[in-house]
């Protein structure tokens, strides 16, 4: 076990060091552990949750197939065209990129919606910094709203078995979609007190032309399938990531027959971060070796140790470190690890793990919000404003971002407590 653990913590300690070889340092170290025989190498693909890593690569190709039809921009010139100034312009926009993001990958939102503003704001000769910033930390917002969100709820959907339909009701109960919104609207005023000053009127030359619906027709089927997915009793465990996959498949076939043009594969191939999808395979079987050698177990008994087995102090640990550990690390890794330590909490304690569960989901994927490097949507947003020639501080940022991801995490925190507990 100890040779697990030093082993363990090598790998974190190289995710932290060398963001850039992330995926390398995973399965590196998944090969170590398989190599020196702590994890079988019969249980390896076992170890791997394949319809996580289905889900995610299906639904990045329908999203980009979607964001090349051009629906998101025409979708956001609408909002734009209804709005009477700068102020409810990035209100609305920040809440439309929510919206997106619940269904979308946070990084593809902000690249939708971040042109719209940037577009606004050289109409009106101001900075875009503001609104870029804001449209980011909501859109990491609420990918914890669905199963689809983000990579951090497929996690936790894939290892606690909850479909589609779970994240809105869930055994007769509100589920995460409700609390995070009830959190959004709260983030949401805070963010008219920020940009109540703004109020130079706004005006949209021109829509956005969509020529093409079908991937939008795709990206609506996935959800519809997915929600009646949800209802199907004794489903494969694979069914998710199959629908992702099949639909993905029909929507690229498709485009190139239409097209005429077999680039479309290439291109689409290349829109799904391979980077991601490694790097969660190499977690998966590294969690799957600490977990053999027991190193789960004793991590899940400290936590218990440190909060003398009250349940409060330990939803309350987990929410509010998962949002520290959040705001300076990748979440991604984070909450992949902490999913079995969770479960192994519970399990000692003798207490249902959803509570817990929920309060990792909510501290893990708000927290990012709170630093520029938390999040790789908020990465994607400075490197469009680097792009356009504008640099934003960390105080900018975070003048913006504590308040928005306190007020709402906060709200999730009491909300899951009430709800759950």
């Amino acid at each position: 076990m100890l040779l697990a653990l030093i082993l363990f913590i090598a790998t974190y300690v190289l995710l932290l060091l060398l963001p850039k070889y992330r995926a390398h340092v995973a399965l590196a170290s998944a090969a170590v552990f398989v190599a020196l025989g702590i994890l079988p190498a019969q249980s390896v693909f076992s170890t791997v949750d394949w319809n996580v890593i289905m889900m995610l690569a299906g639904t990045m190709g329908i999203v980009f197939l979607f964001s090349e039809s051009k629906m998101p921009a025409l979708l956001a010139d609408y909002i734009i065209d209804k709005t009477p100034n700068v102020k409810w312009a990035i209100i609305c926009l920040a809440l439309f990129a929510g919206i997106i993001s619940a269904f979308v990958d946070n990084v593809a939102t902000v690249l939708m919606v971040a042109p719209v503003a940037l577009t606004i704001a050289k109409k009106l000769n101001i900075s875009p910094v503001p609104s870029i910033i804001a449209i980011a930390i909501s859109s990491n917002l609420q990918g914890a709203a669905t199963l689809v969100g983000d990579t951090t709820s497929v996690l936790l959907g894939g290892y606690a078995g909850l479909d589609f339909i779970d994240f809105f009701v869930f055994r007769g109960k509100p589920g995460m979609f409700w609390v995070v919104e009830v959190g959004a609207l709260v983030s949401t005023v805070v963010l008219l007190v920020l940009f109540r000053k703004d109020k130079q009127p706004i005006h949209l030359a021109e829509k956005t032309v969509v020529k093409d619906f079908f991937p939008t027709v795709l990206m609506v089927g996935t959800v519809v399938l997915l929600i009646a997915a949800s209802f199907l009793p004794n489903k494969p465990a694979t069914t998710n990531g199959l629908i992702c996959m099949s639909l993905l498949i029909i929507g690229v076939v498709r485009e190139a027959f239409k097209s005429r043009n077999a680039k479309v594969f290439s291109e689409t191939l290349k829109s799904i971060d391979f980077f991601t999808i490694g790097l969660l395979v190499g977690l998966f079987i590294v969690i799957g070796g600490i977990s053999e050698a027991g190193v789960i177990d004793e991590i899940s008994h400290l936590f218990v140790k440190i909060s003398n087995n009250n349940l409060f102090l330990i939803y309350t640990l987990l929410v509010w470190a998962s949002v520290l550990f959040s705001a300076f690390i990748d979440n991604i890794p984070y909450v992949a690890t902490m999913l079995p330590v969770t479960a192994g909490i519970a399990n000692i304690m003798g207490v249902d793990p959803v509570l817990l569960y929920f309060g990792l989901l909510c501290g893990a994927t708000l927290g990012g919000n709170l630093t520029p490097i938390g999040a790789s949507a908020n990465i994607t947003a400075l490197g469009i404003l680097r792009k356009e020639g504008y640099e934003a501080s960390t105080s900018q940022f975070m003048k913006i971002s504590v308040p928005f991801t306190l007020s709402a995490v906060a709200t999730g925190y009491a909300l899951i407590w009430l709800i759950w507990a």
